[in-house]
């Protein structure tokens, strides 16, 4: 979890290894560089996140120059639906309660804060090689629409499925075959309904700092990412309240230079500032 998956995605794409990618910080943080070194080596990078296998399942077979715009669906997490003044009162236990999907507590998180759909957004930029302004984000509550593609023509394509992380897992270890997974099928007409809505950025600022970071590019996305993991740190380990994490990573993200961050050592340099800038924050508060 988080950018210490740098280091080993780069050394498998470095020798020309096929990547299943869980991983979407080192594309955060190293989109440039990882997606640069696999076009030298070879490396072919299958992305195994829900959102990203589904928007790669949509495109296959297609033109990229027929593509208008991806959306990612994301679920709204466990807060949805609360006011602000309901989130300063959210505890550990309820933002690891998520609704539809059983992850690991740092993603859990971030699905809360919907933090985890900001990074999916720069994900997206490298993996698709898309403009970050044909990247949109609707809350989709079933989360059985994983994301869906629309193409010059109007057309869109979604993939569609049960919310288990199996299924993409599967299609990237499989690929360009599927496997047979017993796993329970999509019943739609249990489902009954589809809804869809834009997020708020009100109460989730998070995501709309990781839409400004994948429009500047450079620090921005590493001290983005290092000041998210920092924060979310301290609220598992009761230091911070919930709404405390978008504090620390907005003023981390607002003291970020123009510093380059092409090769690794900049990545590195950076990711670590703004680590430590993010623990004298959160002391502070």
């Amino acid at each position: 979890v988080g950018s210490a998956g740098l280091l080993p995605t780069l050394s498998a794409v470095e020798a020309g290894k096929v990547v299943a990618l869980a991983n979407k910080e080192s594309l955060v943080i190293g989109g440039e560089l990882v997606t640069g070194l696999a076009r030298k080596s070879g490396s072919l990078i299958l992305p195994v996140d829900s959102e990203h296998s589904a928007i790669f399942q949509c495109l296959n077979g297609e033109s990229r120059k027929n593509v208008r715009r991806i959306v990612l669906t994301a679920s709204g997490g466990p807060f949805w639906e609360l006011s602000r003044d309901e989130m300063d009162r959210v505890s550990v236990k309820d933002t690891l309660r998520h609704p539809n999907w059983d992850m690991g507590a740092k993603i859990t998180v971030d699905s809360a804060t919907m933090m985890n759909k900001g990074l999916e957004v720069i994900e997206a930029k490298w993996l698709f090689d898309m403009d970050v302004d044909n990247i949109e984000v609707l809350v989709h509550r079933q989360s059985v629409v994983h994301s869906m593609v629309e193409f010059c023509d109007g057309s869109v394509m979604a993939q569609l499925g049960v919310p288990d992380m199996r299924i993409p897992i599967a299609y990237a270890l499989s690929w360009p075959d599927r496997m047979e997974m017993d796993l329970p099928r999509l019943d739609l007409s249990r489902v009954g309904s589809l809804t869809f809505q834009p997020p708020d950025p009100e109460r989730f600022p998070l995501l709309e700092l990781g839409y400004q970071a994948a429009r500047a590019g450079g620090a921005y996305p590493v001290a983005l990412n290092a000041a998210n993991e920092i924060a979310v740190g301290a609220f598992l380990e009761g230091r911070i309240p919930f709404t405390a994490i978008p504090k620390v990573v907005d003023r981390v993200f607002s003291s970020v230079g123009e510093e380059e961050c092409r090769i690794l050592d900049e990545i590195l340099y950076v990711d670590s500032l703004a680590r430590l800038r993010a623990e004298d924050m959160i002391r502070c508060l």
